[in-house]
């Protein structure tokens, strides 16, 4: 039975022992036990023992510095941790010696609290004032000397992140950790080259020149050196060639991973074992082995997906054979994780990802369901990782933003598709000289030419009738520069001020100040398609408190044509790369984008609609978005409607 005081001596034996104590320097009080057990507890909590005498059992002296020695030693793991001690009443005096019951209150790592009650004993001489006597089990009745307090982790189980329907898009699966073993090679060069070259089968690279370090520093021949983690449907392609390999060996293991290693990575981040930043910046939360999120909403979310690990409190007591012996003392249950759910559609994903899986440039491409805005895809090539360009990027949108400014002008009157709007070679405003892709000219044809085409000057032409205040009346129409909330790192954009004619005729056709997202490009195209603007929504749960509110309805006058303009980008313009792709028809706006002055290489676009999804596509460094931007549209539609 645990005890949760002292028991088993008799107070006559006790005062006897204790009548025994003497030459001890006096420290405490003699006015009371008291004053001299409220110096011990501030002591202990105050790590400064210095104003109390000590005595051992048997009436030994002990400094002051000898007990706190002790106290460290056997508080163990929880040395750091919060204490609160509470004297229960004054102690009981008999004679020479007084006691009296203490509640020790520990505030362990994560904010759990465990109390209970211990037992201070006391004695005193007429010349030496009252002292503690130091015994272990003041710490906790069961503590003996040697013995420790420790802490035992049970890390909870992980919560998944879920898709729109609920199933689970990252969650536990299995993996297979392909490794080496120092004692079973026989040619390393030939196994580092083969293993290598079976790797890169299944798009995975191997740093032969760090694993040859990591063998050579290896001080146990047969030790498991793991070269990379496989899913097993990744490994199960290459098993056979694979073990074939003299020195390879094999562990199974799970892990929280996505359907592919491509799937949405910026956006989702990853989940892997703890680095020591991590240890070092949540000291009271995680332990080494712990799983951890990195990036994007892995680490957002990373507290609310990883649950609440489960503690105890032991005494760790070395047994005669030197084996350390657990005895339990207080415990907490893990608490599972709790779901993160999104609204990624799979299908949509794994389109979006192959599509910019075959352009060697870093590219982007969001896709948003135009119905209800909810966001089915978010892909950044060519392997999915590094910076979510298509959630946070900050780039000129190029003459994908005329979707914009066409509305704009429509909306003010002040042209119609089938105003004639010359497109002149070149067009200069204050002195600075604007030109077309190609050298094009048009010439005085109608306006739905000019945007099909797409026309910078003529554009600039209709710049001063537009106006900065059409520019940005147009653009939060649509949504782009609001504050929006998605439960994850956004950037909606960010409109030029157009403050001088050079820089309003620039922001017409995308250039200049104005910067924007795939995500915001896309966000705007859905609300042209769907004839209002809704905020773009990727969390569901936790749903983020601070959704825009949707926008007004736009004019029939200024929407319908405008759609009718975009469907012909792609019949008879610079998107007709798209007019043979399976499905219903596509509409959209090509775009080219200098992003930086006197500099030749531009970022390509293409922001476009099919049925009821729209989409944003957007490559840097790629050129015109013609020869760049829609061929990922294209694979993307030719992937969503087999």
């Amino acid at each position: 039975m645990r005890r949760t005081g002292f028991s088993g001596r008799g107070s006559a034996a006790l005062a006897a022992l204790l009548l025994l104590v003497g030459g001890v320097t006096a420290c405490s009080s003699s006015d009371g036990p008291a004053q001299t057990l409220d110096d011990f507890l501030r002591g202990w909590r105050d790590d400064d023992l210095s104003k109390v005498g000590f005595v051992t059992a048997d009436g030994s002296k002990i400094s002051a510095n000898d007990v706190f020695t002790q106290l460290e030693g056997l508080s163990g793991d929880l040395k750091k941790s919060s204490l609160l001690l509470t004297a229960l009443g004054k102690p009981k005096e008999t004679g020479e010696i007084a006691s009296s019951p203490v509640k020790v209150d520990w505030t362990l790592p994560g904010g759990t609290s465990w109390s209970y009650q211990s037992t201070v004993r006391l004695t005193k001489r007429d010349s030496d004032g009252w002292r503690v006597v130091w015994e272990p089990s003041i710490v906790h009745s069961e503590l003996t000397a040697g013995d420790a307090l420790e802490l035992r982790h049970k890390s909870a189980d992980r919560a998944d992140i879920l898709g729109a329907d609920g199933t689970p898009i990252v969650t536990e699966r299995d993996v297979v950790i392909v490794g080496v073993t120092p004692l079973r090679i026989t040619d390393q060069a030939a196994l580092l080259k083969d293993l290598g070259k079976i790797l890169k089968s299944v798009d995975v690279d191997v740093d032969a020149k760090a694993v040859r370090e990591r063998i050579k520093n290896a001080t146990d021949e047969g030790a498991f050196i793991d070269i990379v983690t496989l899913r097993r449907t990744d490994y199960n392609k290459i098993r056979d060639r694979v073990r074939a390999l003299e020195g390879t060996v094999f562990q199974e293991a799970k892990r929280e991973l996505a359907p592919t290693r491509q799937f949405a990575r910026a956006l989702l981040g990853t989940v892997d074992t703890a680095t020591r930043e991590d240890l070092d910046n949540n000291p009271d939360v995680l332990r080494e082995g712990d799983q951890v999120g990195h990036g994007g909403m892995q680490q957002r979310y990373d507290a609310r997906l990883r649950g609440i690990a489960g503690q105890s409190v032991v005494i760790a007591r070395r047994t005669p054979d030197d084996q350390i012996e657990d005895s339990q003392l207080f415990s907490t249950e893990p608490v599972a994780g709790e779901p993160v759910k999104t609204t990624l559609d799979v299908a949509t994903q794994n389109a979006a990802d192959r599509a910019v899986a075959g352009e060697k440039q870093p590219s982007a491409l969001v896709a948003v369901r135009i119905s209800d805005s909810s966001v089915l895809a978010v892909a950044n090539g060519p392997d999915g990782g590094g910076v979510d360009t298509a959630m946070s990027g900050r780039v000129p949108p190029g003459s994908t933003f005329k979707m914009v400014s066409t509305l704009g002008l429509l909306d003010k009157k002040a042209v119609t598709p089938d105003t004639t709007v010359a497109c002149p070679k070149t067009k200069t405003v204050d002195g600075r000289e604007f030109k077309n892709s190609h050298g094009m000219v048009l010439g005085s044809v109608p306006f739905h030419t000019d945007f099909a085409k797409s026309c910078n000057t003529a554009f600039v032409n209709l710049a001063p009738k537009l106006g900065a205040d059409g520019l940005r009346d147009a653009a939060a129409k649509l949504g782009l520069g609001a504050k929006w909330d998605l439960g994850t790192e956004a950037f909606s954009g960010e409109i030029s001020p157009a403050g001088s004619p050079t820089e309003l005729a620039a922001a017409t056709f995308g250039q200049g100040a104005t910067a924007v997202s795939p995500l915001a490009m896309a966000g705007a195209t859905a609300a042209v398609a769907r004839g209002q603007f809704k905020q773009p929504a990727l969390v569901l749960e936790p749903a983020p408190p601070g959704r825009v509110a949707d926008g007004p309805q736009l004019a029939e006058t200024s929407i319908r044509p405008l759609q009718a303009m975009m469907r012909e980008v792609v019949t008879k313009g610079t998107g007709t790369g798209l007019s043979r792709v399976p499905g219903k028809p596509v509409s959209g706006k090509t775009g080219t984008a200098e992003f930086k002055d006197g500099e030749e290489e531009t970022h390509a676009w293409f922001v476009g609609w099919q049925g009821d999804i729209a989409f944003a596509v957007m490559v840097q460094k790629g050129g015109a978005g013609a020869e760049a931007a829609v061929p990922i549209a294209e694979r993307f539609l030719t992937a969503l409607n087999p």
